[in-house]
């Protein structure tokens, strides 16, 4: 009897990905900084709030459909961008047709492991994102190579702090997968058959090169010669961004605002959309919840942008609950990985599913037709909830 991959929770997807991936490469996708204070509290965040569900008057259809940055989706979640994808050997590709076939646009890190001509092919709606790394040439030959690619956006994530030192331990991942490294690692793989079966099929290791990284055609440097030059590089100004901006000349989001003065600095350097965001709790640690700051930076800023959110998100009640809030949708990371690393395309796919039922299940009970209806008074947010950074009153600003 075939063995069933369904599976019915974000949590599932993630149990099953324990189990199939080998230790380090798991300990890679939960990530993290520090204590874990921050991913905790994203997902624990979402818990605080409640709805009050009518009993009578639900609505025979829901629609489900918005847009982001110009594109229209099927429901208010995209595929946010992360590096290497070695969770599977399609990576990037196995998301990007995972995201099609549910009808969504794809986020993909300029440290993927796949060439950007490959993900636009599969996923016409492909935003490509950028890290301020290099001088402003390197970075300009990138998003041009982008734009010659296709992408229909851009996404500038500039949060990162590069916080080290995790109290659990951090993952070795090594510099690259040459002979001598698989022969080390090859014990932690036999433990895991699966996983190493699927790729001893491809006849090669996973790639910890960034292809987007290089000019079209060529392999790129390998991942951690990638991060070095970025922790290298000065960070970007206001005036940098401004300059981005305006050189891509389309869709351009800014990853990672957790503040309302920023979200208004953001507003005056031309940007479309923002994304409310603590990078995943992989940032500086003990940085509020990404959705305990989204009312406050949505009601100052969300009638010029477009504002998103991500982090914590793990189901469909979620997303309503962040749409409520102010968000035009939400993005997902540690989530459709775990998918991908469950069931490949399949698991994507099976993600994306979970997360679509639950927004449909969610209006249904509040008796609302369309993720437009929503508004703050549907969730039941407990007083001290919120917090409203770089505002006046506000001790940070």
């Amino acid at each position: 009897m075939a063995r069933d991959t369904w599976f019915e929770t974000v949590a599932i997807a993630q149990q099953r990905a324990k189990k199939r991936l080998p230790k380090s490469v798991y300990a890679a996708l939960i990530a993290a900084s520090e204590r874990g204070q921050t991913v905790a509290e994203n997902v624990d965040a979402f818990a605080e709030l409640g709805f009050a569900p009518h009993v009578i008057g639900a609505l025979e259809k829901r629609d489900l459909a918005t847009t982001v940055m110009g594109q229209d989706i099927s429901l208010p979640v995209v595929i946010s961008p992360t590096g290497v994808q070695a969770v599977h050997p399609d990576g990037e590709l196995a998301v990007a047709r995972a995201a099609a076939a549910r009808g969504t646009a794809m986020g993909l890190s300029s440290f993927a492991s796949k060439p950007i001509e490959e993900v636009v092919a599969a996923n016409p709606k492909t935003f490509f994102q950028v890290y301020w790394l290099g001088d402003r040439d390197a970075i300009a030959a990138r998003v041009e190579r982008a734009r010659a690619a296709g992408a229909v956006g851009l996404i500038v994530t500039t949060d990162w702090s590069f916080s080290h030192g995790r109290d659990w331990g951090s993952p070795k991942i090594p510099e690259q997968m040459d002979l001598r490294t698989t022969v080390r690692m090859m014990p932690e793989g036999l433990v895991r058959p699966r996983w190493f079966l699927q790729w001893a099929k491809t006849m090669r290791p996973p790639n910890l090169r960034v292809p987007n990284q290089a000019g079209r055609g060529e392999p790129g440097p390998p991942f951690f010669a990638a991060y070095g030059e970025w922790m290298g590089t000065p960070p970007p100004t206001w005036a940098d961004i401004a300059w981005l901006r305006e050189l891509w000349g389309g869709p351009f989001m800014l990853k990672g605002v957790m503040r309302v003065d920023d979200a208004k600095q953001a507003v005056d350097a031309g940007v479309s959309a923002i994304s409310v965001s603590n990078h995943g709790g992989n940032n500086l640690d003990g940085t509020p919840a990404s959705i305990r700051a989204l009312p406050a930076i949505a009601d100052a800023v969300g009638d010029q942008i477009e504002v998103l959110l991500d982090g914590g998100v793990r189901r469909g009640s979620d997303v309503v609950k962040a749409v409520a809030l102010g968000a035009r949708a939400v993005m997902i990371g540690r989530a459709y990985l775990w998918g991908l690393a469950a069931n490949g395309q399949a698991g994507v796919e099976n993600v994306l599913d979970v997360l679509s039922g639950g927004v449909d299940s969610a209006l249904r009970g509040l008796g609302l037709g369309s993720v437009h209806d929503l508004a703050p008074e549907h969730v039941l947010v407990p007083p001290g909830f919120a917090r409203a950074l770089g505002v006046p009153g506000d001790p940070t600003a």
